[in-house]
Protein backbone atom coordinates (compact mmCIF):
# COMPACT_ATOMS: atom_id res chain seq x y z
CA UNK A 1 0.00 0.00 0.00
CA UNK A 2 1.98 2.96 -1.00
CA UNK A 3 1.06 6.24 -2.56
CA UNK A 4 1.05 6.74 -6.07
CA UNK A 5 3.92 8.67 -6.19
CA UNK A 6 6.72 6.92 -5.29
CA UNK A 7 9.55 8.01 -3.09
CA UNK A 8 11.84 9.89 -4.93
CA UNK A 9 15.44 8.48 -5.84
CA UNK A 10 18.48 9.84 -4.58
CA UNK A 11 20.42 12.80 -6.07
CA UNK A 12 23.47 12.94 -7.58
CA UNK A 13 24.02 15.09 -4.66
CA UNK A 14 24.18 12.69 -2.25
CA UNK A 15 27.50 12.23 -0.31
CA UNK A 16 28.38 8.63 0.21
CA UNK A 17 29.53 6.88 3.32
CA UNK A 18 32.31 4.84 3.81
CA UNK A 19 33.90 2.54 6.31
CA UNK A 20 32.72 3.28 10.56
CA UNK A 21 30.10 6.08 8.97
CA UNK A 22 28.80 3.36 6.35
CA UNK A 23 27.90 0.59 8.98
CA UNK A 24 26.80 3.25 11.90
CA UNK A 25 24.12 4.68 9.03
CA UNK A 26 22.77 0.91 8.54
CA UNK A 27 22.79 -0.47 12.03
CA UNK A 28 20.73 3.03 12.86
CA UNK A 29 18.37 2.37 9.86
CA UNK A 30 18.26 -1.35 10.97
CA UNK A 31 17.37 -0.24 14.71
CA UNK A 32 15.00 1.63 13.34
CA UNK A 33 12.86 -0.79 11.67
CA UNK A 34 13.25 -3.43 14.16
CA UNK A 35 11.37 -1.29 16.57
CA UNK A 36 8.69 -0.55 14.30
CA UNK A 37 8.13 -4.39 13.79
CA UNK A 38 8.95 -5.29 17.33
CA UNK A 39 6.33 -3.33 18.05
CA UNK A 40 3.57 -5.46 16.59
CA UNK A 41 4.59 -8.32 18.73
CA UNK A 42 5.45 -6.64 21.74
CA UNK A 43 2.28 -5.99 23.32
CA UNK A 44 0.59 -9.56 22.68
CA UNK A 45 2.05 -11.27 26.30
CA UNK A 46 1.42 -7.92 28.44
CA UNK A 47 -1.98 -7.59 27.51
CA UNK A 48 -3.38 -9.18 30.75
CA UNK A 49 -0.57 -6.99 32.53
CA UNK A 50 -1.98 -4.15 30.93
CA UNK A 51 -5.70 -5.34 31.46
CA UNK A 52 -5.10 -5.74 35.28
CA UNK A 53 -3.10 -2.71 36.10
CA UNK A 54 -5.43 -0.55 34.14
CA UNK A 55 -8.75 -2.35 35.56
CA UNK A 56 -9.67 -2.85 32.13
CA UNK A 57 -11.08 -6.39 30.76
CA UNK A 58 -8.68 -8.44 28.74
CA UNK A 59 -10.77 -8.01 25.94
CA UNK A 60 -10.39 -4.05 26.24
CA UNK A 61 -6.60 -5.07 26.41
CA UNK A 62 -6.98 -6.21 23.23
CA UNK A 63 -7.46 -3.01 22.07
CA UNK A 64 -4.05 -1.94 22.51
CA UNK A 65 -2.54 -4.71 19.84
CA UNK A 66 -5.19 -3.62 17.47
CA UNK A 67 -4.35 0.42 18.30
CA UNK A 68 -1.00 0.10 16.90
CA UNK A 69 -1.85 -2.07 14.06
CA UNK A 70 -4.59 0.67 12.87
CA UNK A 71 -2.33 3.25 12.99
CA UNK A 72 0.14 1.88 10.51
CA UNK A 73 -2.68 0.54 8.18
CA UNK A 74 -3.24 4.77 7.84
CA UNK A 75 0.41 5.87 6.90
CA UNK A 76 1.96 3.22 4.91
CA UNK A 77 0.24 4.17 2.82
CA UNK A 78 0.99 7.82 2.80
CA UNK A 79 5.19 7.39 2.98
CA UNK A 80 5.34 8.04 -0.40
CA UNK A 81 3.58 11.27 -0.73
CA UNK A 82 4.52 12.33 2.72
CA UNK A 83 8.49 11.68 1.34
CA UNK A 84 7.61 13.35 -1.94
CA UNK A 85 6.35 16.06 -0.05
CA UNK A 86 9.07 17.16 2.65
CA UNK A 87 11.73 14.69 1.99
CA UNK A 88 12.74 11.06 2.92
CA UNK A 89 15.05 11.89 5.55
CA UNK A 90 12.95 14.55 7.34
CA UNK A 91 9.90 12.28 7.47
CA UNK A 92 12.20 9.19 9.05
CA UNK A 93 13.05 11.76 11.80
CA UNK A 94 10.57 13.24 12.38
CA UNK A 95 8.37 9.59 12.38
CA UNK A 96 11.47 8.51 14.70
CA UNK A 97 11.19 11.14 17.05
CA UNK A 98 7.57 10.98 17.37
CA UNK A 99 7.86 7.19 18.21
CA UNK A 100 9.57 7.89 20.83
CA UNK A 101 7.45 10.28 22.41
CA UNK A 102 4.04 8.75 22.24
CA UNK A 103 6.19 5.33 23.66
CA UNK A 104 7.13 7.36 26.68
CA UNK A 105 3.20 8.50 26.56
CA UNK A 106 1.99 4.59 26.25
CA UNK A 107 4.20 3.46 29.43
CA UNK A 108 2.64 6.70 31.31
CA UNK A 109 -1.02 6.04 31.15
CA UNK A 110 -3.33 5.73 33.78
CA UNK A 111 -5.97 4.41 31.86
CA UNK A 112 -7.03 2.34 29.01
CA UNK A 113 -8.31 4.78 26.96
CA UNK A 114 -5.24 7.36 26.95
CA UNK A 115 -3.37 3.84 26.29
CA UNK A 116 -5.36 2.69 23.22
CA UNK A 117 -4.82 6.58 21.93
CA UNK A 118 -1.47 6.90 22.47
CA UNK A 119 -0.82 3.46 20.66
CA UNK A 120 -2.81 4.55 17.73
CA UNK A 121 -0.36 7.36 17.68
CA UNK A 122 2.78 5.52 18.04
CA UNK A 123 1.56 3.09 15.10
CA UNK A 124 0.88 6.44 12.63
CA UNK A 125 5.15 7.10 13.46
CA UNK A 126 6.27 3.36 12.97
CA UNK A 127 4.37 3.13 9.74
CA UNK A 128 6.63 5.54 7.79
CA UNK A 129 9.98 3.71 9.64
CA UNK A 130 9.36 0.12 7.80
CA UNK A 131 9.58 1.54 4.22
CA UNK A 132 12.18 4.58 4.99
CA UNK A 133 14.44 2.67 6.68
CA UNK A 134 14.93 0.31 3.49
CA UNK A 135 14.80 2.85 0.72
CA UNK A 136 17.60 4.84 2.93
CA UNK A 137 19.23 1.72 3.54
CA UNK A 138 19.02 0.95 -0.06
CA UNK A 139 20.54 4.41 -1.07
CA UNK A 140 23.87 4.44 1.72
CA UNK A 141 25.28 1.24 0.26
CA UNK A 142 26.72 1.57 -3.42
CA UNK A 143 24.91 -0.72 -6.04
CA UNK A 144 27.77 -4.01 -5.93
CA UNK A 145 26.66 -4.46 -2.32
CA UNK A 146 23.11 -4.47 -2.65
CA UNK A 147 22.75 -8.37 -0.50
CA UNK A 148 24.49 -6.13 2.63
CA UNK A 149 21.92 -4.07 3.29
CA UNK A 150 18.90 -6.42 2.19
CA UNK A 151 19.99 -9.25 3.99
CA UNK A 152 20.92 -6.86 7.44
CA UNK A 153 16.97 -5.33 6.63
CA UNK A 154 15.57 -9.19 5.61
CA UNK A 155 17.01 -9.86 9.58
CA UNK A 156 15.81 -7.42 11.47
CA UNK A 157 12.12 -8.07 10.15
CA UNK A 158 12.16 -11.93 10.73
CA UNK A 159 13.53 -11.58 14.05
CA UNK A 160 11.89 -8.69 15.35
CA UNK A 161 8.37 -10.40 15.71
CA UNK A 162 9.79 -13.53 17.38
CA UNK A 163 12.17 -11.07 19.92
CA UNK A 164 8.32 -9.90 20.87
CA UNK A 165 6.97 -11.67 23.13
CA UNK A 166 10.19 -12.29 24.61
CA UNK A 167 11.49 -8.79 25.36
CA UNK A 168 7.61 -8.19 26.43
CA UNK A 169 7.49 -11.47 28.88
CA UNK A 170 10.84 -10.85 30.12
CA UNK A 171 10.11 -7.01 31.13
CA UNK A 172 6.22 -8.06 32.24
CA UNK A 173 7.67 -10.65 34.75
CA UNK A 174 10.54 -9.09 35.89
CA UNK A 175 9.83 -5.14 35.91
CA UNK A 176 6.38 -3.52 34.94
CA UNK A 177 4.24 -3.59 31.54
CA UNK A 178 5.13 0.22 31.05
CA UNK A 179 9.05 -0.67 30.50
CA UNK A 180 7.59 -2.11 27.05
CA UNK A 181 6.72 0.89 25.54
CA UNK A 182 9.02 2.86 27.26
CA UNK A 183 12.22 0.72 26.30
CA UNK A 184 11.23 2.18 23.01
CA UNK A 185 12.50 5.95 23.81
CA UNK A 186 15.96 5.64 24.49
CA UNK A 187 16.66 3.34 21.19
CA UNK A 188 14.87 6.15 19.04
CA UNK A 189 16.71 8.74 20.89
CA UNK A 190 20.42 7.44 19.78
CA UNK A 191 18.96 6.27 16.35
CA UNK A 192 18.27 10.16 16.05
CA UNK A 193 21.28 11.48 17.07
CA UNK A 194 23.50 9.42 15.12
CA UNK A 195 21.34 8.91 12.27
CA UNK A 196 20.62 12.75 11.25
CA UNK A 197 24.37 13.45 11.62
CA UNK A 198 25.34 10.67 9.14
CA UNK A 199 22.07 11.27 6.66
CA UNK A 200 20.66 14.89 6.74
CA UNK A 201 22.80 16.10 3.75
CA UNK A 202 21.16 12.64 1.73
CA UNK A 203 18.08 15.28 -0.12
CA UNK A 204 15.55 14.29 -2.59
CA UNK A 205 13.25 16.14 -5.20
CA UNK A 206 10.26 17.78 -3.94
CA UNK A 207 7.02 17.84 -5.24
CA UNK A 208 3.69 19.32 -4.66
CA UNK A 209 2.32 15.10 -5.04
CA UNK A 210 -1.78 14.95 -4.38
CA UNK A 211 -3.07 12.15 -1.72
CA UNK A 212 -6.43 10.35 -2.55
CA UNK A 213 -8.27 11.27 0.75
CA UNK A 214 -10.95 9.50 -0.31
CA UNK A 215 -9.37 5.81 -0.79
CA UNK A 216 -7.65 6.62 2.48
CA UNK A 217 -10.22 7.23 4.39
CA UNK A 218 -12.45 3.86 3.30
CA UNK A 219 -9.19 2.32 3.93
CA UNK A 220 -9.05 3.11 7.54
CA UNK A 221 -12.52 2.29 7.89
CA UNK A 222 -12.66 -1.58 6.44
CA UNK A 223 -9.16 -1.75 7.91
CA UNK A 224 -9.92 -0.75 11.05
CA UNK A 225 -12.80 -2.23 11.16
CA UNK A 226 -11.90 -5.80 10.05
CA UNK A 227 -9.20 -5.77 12.70
CA UNK A 228 -11.34 -4.71 15.27
CA UNK A 229 -13.31 -7.80 14.02
CA UNK A 230 -10.25 -10.25 14.10
CA UNK A 231 -9.40 -9.44 17.64
CA UNK A 232 -12.95 -9.16 19.09
CA UNK A 233 -14.31 -12.33 17.39
CA UNK A 234 -13.28 -14.95 20.12
CA UNK A 235 -13.78 -13.28 22.61
CA UNK A 236 -17.30 -12.16 21.84
CA UNK A 237 -18.37 -15.92 20.12
CA UNK A 238 -18.15 -14.59 16.04
CA UNK A 239 -21.06 -13.98 14.26
CA UNK A 240 -23.36 -14.66 17.50
CA UNK A 241 -22.19 -11.41 18.32
CA UNK A 242 -24.01 -8.14 17.00
CA UNK A 243 -20.78 -6.57 17.44
CA UNK A 244 -18.96 -8.91 14.99
CA UNK A 245 -21.87 -8.74 12.51
CA UNK A 246 -22.10 -5.24 12.23
CA UNK A 247 -18.16 -4.98 11.99
CA UNK A 248 -18.04 -7.47 8.97
CA UNK A 249 -20.65 -5.38 7.09
CA UNK A 250 -18.97 -2.22 7.77
CA UNK A 251 -15.35 -3.67 6.99
CA UNK A 252 -17.37 -5.76 3.62
CA UNK A 253 -19.12 -2.94 2.25
CA UNK A 254 -15.93 0.00 3.19
CA UNK A 255 -14.04 -2.96 0.97
CA UNK A 256 -16.25 -3.02 -1.76
CA UNK A 257 -16.53 0.62 -2.14
CA UNK A 258 -12.66 1.08 -1.41
CA UNK A 259 -12.25 -1.24 -4.85
CA UNK A 260 -14.52 0.61 -6.55
CA UNK A 261 -13.31 3.83 -5.98
CA UNK A 262 -9.29 3.08 -6.60
CA UNK A 263 -10.13 1.39 -9.76
CA UNK A 264 -11.11 4.57 -11.38
CA UNK A 265 -9.30 7.14 -9.55
CA UNK A 266 -6.81 8.90 -11.11
CA UNK A 267 -4.10 8.75 -8.31
CA UNK A 268 -5.25 6.33 -6.53
CA UNK A 269 -3.75 5.42 -2.78
CA UNK A 270 -3.30 1.87 -3.58
CA UNK A 271 -2.89 1.25 -7.53
CA UNK A 272 -4.46 -2.16 -7.68
CA UNK A 273 -4.08 -2.31 -11.72
CA UNK A 274 -0.56 -3.92 -10.85
CA UNK A 275 -2.41 -7.42 -10.36
CA UNK A 276 -2.86 -7.88 -13.76
CA UNK A 277 0.52 -9.01 -13.95
CA UNK A 278 0.91 -12.71 -13.17
CA UNK A 279 4.16 -13.14 -11.44
CA UNK A 280 2.78 -10.49 -8.77
CA UNK A 281 -0.40 -12.09 -8.31
CA UNK A 282 0.77 -15.43 -7.49
CA UNK A 283 3.90 -14.09 -5.70
CA UNK A 284 1.46 -12.71 -3.46
CA UNK A 285 -0.60 -15.18 -3.42
CA UNK A 286 2.31 -17.67 -2.43
CA UNK A 287 3.76 -15.14 0.30
CA UNK A 288 0.40 -14.45 1.83
CA UNK A 289 -0.07 -18.34 2.54
CA UNK A 290 3.63 -19.30 3.34
CA UNK A 291 3.46 -16.07 5.63
CA UNK A 292 -0.24 -17.11 7.13
CA UNK A 293 0.92 -20.96 7.79
CA UNK A 294 4.24 -19.32 9.40
CA UNK A 295 2.24 -17.05 11.70
CA UNK A 296 -0.24 -20.25 12.36
CA UNK A 297 3.34 -21.76 13.61
CA UNK A 298 4.35 -18.98 15.80
CA UNK A 299 0.87 -18.09 17.57
CA UNK A 300 -0.06 -21.92 18.32
CA UNK A 301 3.64 -22.88 20.16
CA UNK A 302 3.45 -19.87 22.72
CA UNK A 303 -0.02 -20.88 23.80
CA UNK A 304 0.32 -24.42 23.88
CA UNK A 305 3.81 -24.33 25.54
CA UNK A 306 2.23 -21.36 28.38
CA UNK A 307 -1.22 -22.68 28.82
CA UNK A 308 -0.73 -26.47 28.96
CA UNK A 309 3.28 -26.98 29.20
CA UNK A 310 4.08 -24.87 31.90
CA UNK A 311 6.47 -22.33 30.18
CA UNK A 312 6.50 -18.61 31.59
CA UNK A 313 5.78 -16.31 28.62
CA UNK A 314 9.58 -15.88 29.00
CA UNK A 315 10.34 -19.30 28.29
CA UNK A 316 7.60 -19.96 25.54
CA UNK A 317 9.53 -17.19 23.79
CA UNK A 318 12.52 -18.33 24.34
CA UNK A 319 12.04 -21.46 23.08
CA UNK A 320 9.91 -20.14 19.75
CA UNK A 321 12.99 -17.72 19.17
CA UNK A 322 15.06 -19.97 17.62
CA UNK A 323 13.45 -19.59 14.18
CA UNK A 324 14.71 -16.23 13.95
CA UNK A 325 17.99 -17.16 15.32
CA UNK A 326 18.83 -19.53 12.56
CA UNK A 327 17.62 -16.96 9.67
CA UNK A 328 19.32 -14.45 11.15
CA UNK A 329 22.72 -16.34 9.46
CA UNK A 330 20.70 -17.30 6.56
CA UNK A 331 19.37 -14.46 5.13
CA UNK A 332 22.78 -12.36 4.23
CA UNK A 333 23.42 -15.62 1.78
CA UNK A 334 19.73 -15.74 0.36
CA UNK A 335 19.85 -12.23 -0.29
CA UNK A 336 23.10 -12.89 -2.34
CA UNK A 337 21.61 -15.91 -4.04
CA UNK A 338 18.68 -14.08 -4.81
CA UNK A 339 19.79 -12.40 -8.16
CA UNK A 340 21.92 -15.20 -9.55
CA UNK A 341 18.89 -18.43 -8.82
CA UNK A 342 15.66 -18.68 -10.31
CA UNK A 343 13.74 -16.93 -7.20
CA UNK A 344 10.77 -19.60 -7.52
CA UNK A 345 13.59 -22.36 -6.86
CA UNK A 346 14.05 -20.45 -3.73
CA UNK A 347 10.91 -19.97 -2.93
CA UNK A 348 9.67 -23.45 -3.49
CA UNK A 349 12.74 -25.01 -1.66
CA UNK A 350 12.20 -22.72 1.41
CA UNK A 351 8.64 -23.33 1.92
CA UNK A 352 8.40 -27.05 1.00
CA UNK A 353 11.13 -27.08 3.86
CA UNK A 354 8.95 -25.00 6.49
CA UNK A 355 6.33 -27.01 5.64
CA UNK A 356 7.83 -30.75 6.24
CA UNK A 357 9.60 -29.41 9.88
CA UNK A 358 6.05 -28.34 10.52
CA UNK A 359 4.83 -31.77 9.69
CA UNK A 360 7.42 -33.00 11.62
CA UNK A 361 6.14 -31.58 14.59
CA UNK A 362 2.97 -33.40 14.59
CA UNK A 363 4.05 -35.91 16.65
CA UNK A 364 4.78 -34.27 19.59
CA UNK A 365 3.95 -35.11 23.11
CA UNK A 366 3.05 -34.03 26.65
CA UNK A 367 6.79 -35.19 27.86
CA UNK A 368 8.56 -33.41 25.60
CA UNK A 369 11.30 -31.08 26.94
CA UNK A 370 12.69 -27.36 25.64
CA UNK A 371 15.01 -28.89 23.07
CA UNK A 372 12.73 -31.17 21.99
CA UNK A 373 10.56 -28.54 20.96
CA UNK A 374 13.13 -25.66 20.10
CA UNK A 375 14.60 -28.30 17.78
CA UNK A 376 12.26 -28.24 14.88
CA UNK A 377 12.12 -24.63 15.02
CA UNK A 378 15.75 -24.26 14.37
CA UNK A 379 15.95 -26.29 11.80
CA UNK A 380 13.06 -24.48 10.56
CA UNK A 381 14.69 -21.00 10.32
CA UNK A 382 17.14 -22.14 7.84
CA UNK A 383 13.87 -22.39 4.93
CA UNK A 384 12.22 -18.42 6.72
CA UNK A 385 14.35 -16.40 4.42
CA UNK A 386 13.96 -18.19 1.13
CA UNK A 387 10.24 -17.48 0.76
CA UNK A 388 10.90 -13.98 2.32
CA UNK A 389 13.56 -12.33 0.37
CA UNK A 390 13.50 -14.10 -3.49
CA UNK A 391 9.28 -13.32 -3.52
CA UNK A 392 10.02 -9.87 -2.50
CA UNK A 393 12.41 -9.67 -5.83
CA UNK A 394 10.23 -11.71 -8.22
CA UNK A 395 6.83 -9.87 -7.62
CA UNK A 396 8.78 -7.05 -8.07
CA UNK A 397 10.11 -7.54 -11.12
CA UNK A 398 6.98 -8.69 -12.86
CA UNK A 399 5.77 -5.06 -12.60
CA UNK A 400 6.31 -1.78 -14.64
CA UNK A 401 9.32 0.66 -13.15
CA UNK A 402 6.73 3.04 -11.82
CA UNK A 403 4.25 0.19 -10.60
CA UNK A 404 6.79 -0.99 -7.76
CA UNK A 405 6.49 1.11 -5.08
CA UNK A 406 2.93 0.47 -5.31
CA UNK A 407 3.46 -3.13 -5.89
CA UNK A 408 5.44 -3.79 -2.92
CA UNK A 409 3.34 -1.73 -0.34
CA UNK A 410 0.70 -3.84 -1.37
CA UNK A 411 2.58 -6.75 -0.80
CA UNK A 412 3.57 -5.88 2.48
CA UNK A 413 -0.19 -5.12 3.23
CA UNK A 414 -1.66 -8.73 2.57
CA UNK A 415 1.53 -10.26 4.10
CA UNK A 416 0.52 -8.41 7.57
CA UNK A 417 -3.45 -9.19 6.70
CA UNK A 418 -2.57 -12.92 6.23
CA UNK A 419 -1.06 -12.87 9.70
CA UNK A 420 -3.84 -11.24 11.15
CA UNK A 421 -6.09 -13.48 9.60
CA UNK A 422 -4.03 -16.59 10.54
CA UNK A 423 -4.14 -15.44 14.25
CA UNK A 424 -7.76 -15.14 14.71
CA UNK A 425 -8.31 -18.55 12.35
CA UNK A 426 -5.80 -20.35 14.94
CA UNK A 427 -6.74 -19.69 18.17
CA UNK A 428 -10.19 -20.38 17.14
CA UNK A 429 -10.01 -23.21 15.28
CA UNK A 430 -7.32 -25.17 18.60
CA UNK A 431 -10.20 -23.81 21.11
CA UNK A 432 -12.39 -25.80 19.03
CA UNK A 433 -10.78 -28.75 18.22
CA UNK A 434 -9.94 -29.09 21.96
CA UNK A 435 -13.62 -28.98 22.68
CA UNK A 436 -14.40 -31.70 20.30
CA UNK A 437 -11.69 -34.09 21.30
CA UNK A 438 -12.17 -33.98 25.02
CA UNK A 439 -15.79 -34.95 24.59
CA UNK A 440 -14.72 -37.92 22.47
CA UNK A 441 -11.57 -39.13 24.67
CA UNK A 442 -14.08 -38.86 27.60
CA UNK A 443 -16.30 -41.60 26.15
CA UNK A 444 -13.30 -43.46 25.13
CA UNK A 445 -11.28 -43.12 28.79
CA UNK A 446 -11.33 -45.69 31.14
CA UNK A 447 -14.38 -46.95 30.10
CA UNK A 448 -14.06 -50.98 31.78
CA UNK A 449 -13.18 -48.49 35.46
CA UNK A 450 -9.57 -49.90 35.62
CA UNK A 451 -7.85 -46.81 36.28
CA UNK A 452 -10.54 -44.91 38.25
CA UNK A 453 -10.12 -47.98 40.86
CA UNK A 454 -6.92 -47.98 40.90
CA UNK A 455 -6.23 -43.93 41.85
CA UNK A 456 -9.09 -45.09 44.81
CA UNK A 457 -7.03 -48.47 45.69
CA UNK A 458 -3.90 -45.92 46.15
CA UNK A 459 -5.98 -43.56 48.53
CA UNK A 460 -7.32 -40.76 46.28
CA UNK A 461 -10.24 -39.22 47.07
CA UNK A 462 -13.26 -39.89 44.54
CA UNK A 463 -13.03 -36.02 43.90
CA UNK A 464 -9.30 -36.16 43.10
CA UNK A 465 -9.60 -38.94 40.84
CA UNK A 466 -11.99 -37.16 38.35
CA UNK A 467 -9.49 -34.42 38.54
CA UNK A 468 -6.86 -36.75 37.98
CA UNK A 469 -8.69 -38.23 35.01
CA UNK A 470 -9.66 -34.99 33.78
CA UNK A 471 -6.36 -33.78 33.75
CA UNK A 472 -5.18 -36.38 31.66
CA UNK A 473 -7.99 -36.45 29.12
CA UNK A 474 -7.79 -32.22 28.91
CA UNK A 475 -3.91 -32.46 28.04
CA UNK A 476 -4.04 -35.03 25.27
CA UNK A 477 -6.48 -33.42 24.17
CA UNK A 478 -4.93 -30.60 23.77
CA UNK A 479 -2.05 -32.30 22.46
CA UNK A 480 -4.15 -33.90 20.16
CA UNK A 481 -5.71 -30.63 19.09
CA UNK A 482 -2.00 -29.10 18.80
CA UNK A 483 -0.42 -31.53 16.38
CA UNK A 484 -3.97 -31.89 14.07
CA UNK A 485 -3.87 -28.09 13.61
CA UNK A 486 0.07 -28.49 12.79
CA UNK A 487 -0.80 -31.27 10.00
CA UNK A 488 -2.92 -28.64 8.42
CA UNK A 489 0.09 -25.46 8.74
CA UNK A 490 2.27 -27.82 7.29
CA UNK A 491 -0.50 -29.07 4.43
CA UNK A 492 -0.65 -25.51 3.70
CA UNK A 493 2.92 -24.56 3.48
CA UNK A 494 3.14 -27.08 0.76
CA UNK A 495 0.11 -25.76 -0.94
CA UNK A 496 1.93 -22.29 -1.41
CA UNK A 497 4.69 -23.92 -2.24
CA UNK A 498 3.37 -25.35 -5.18
CA UNK A 499 0.84 -21.68 -6.02
CA UNK A 500 4.63 -20.55 -6.90
CA UNK A 501 5.30 -22.35 -10.06
CA UNK A 502 2.15 -20.51 -11.89
CA UNK A 503 4.38 -17.07 -11.87
CA UNK A 504 6.38 -17.05 -15.27
CA UNK A 505 10.14 -17.02 -14.98
CA UNK A 506 11.48 -13.14 -14.24
CA UNK A 507 12.64 -11.74 -17.48
CA UNK A 508 14.94 -8.96 -14.95
CA UNK A 509 16.26 -9.13 -11.88
CA UNK A 510 15.88 -6.75 -9.28
CA UNK A 511 17.50 -5.45 -6.23
CA UNK A 512 16.00 -7.13 -3.21
CA UNK A 513 14.47 -4.09 -1.22
CA UNK A 514 13.18 -2.11 -4.19
CA UNK A 515 10.04 -0.59 -4.14
CA UNK A 516 10.10 0.97 -0.10
CA UNK A 517 9.07 -1.73 1.75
Amino acid sequence: MSQAQSVPSAPSADVALTGGALWMAALMLAAANFLAVLNMTIANVAVPNIAGALGAATSQGTWVITAYAVGEAITVPLTGWLSSRFGSVRVFFVSMVLFGVFSVVCGLSTSIGILVVARIFQGLCGGPLMPLSQTLMMRIFPKDKVAVPIGLWSMTTLVAPVVGPILGGYLCDEYSWSWVFILNAPIALVCTFFGWKLLKDYTDRLSRAGIDLVGLGLLVVWVGALQLMLDEGKNLDWFSSNTIIGLCIVAVVGFAAFIIWELYEEHPVVDLKVFRHRGFSVSVLTISLAFAAFFGVNVLTPLWLQNFMGYTATQAGLATAWTGVTAFFVAPLVAQAASKVDPRKLVFAGVVWMGLVTLWRTVATTDMGFWDVATPLVVMGFGLPFFFIPTTGLALSSVDEHEMDSAAGLMNFLRTLSGAFATSLVTTVWDNKITYNHAELVGLADHDQSVRTLLEQAGMAADAVNQAIDYLITSQSVMLATNQLMTVIGVAFLIAASVIWLAPKPSRVVEPGTGGH
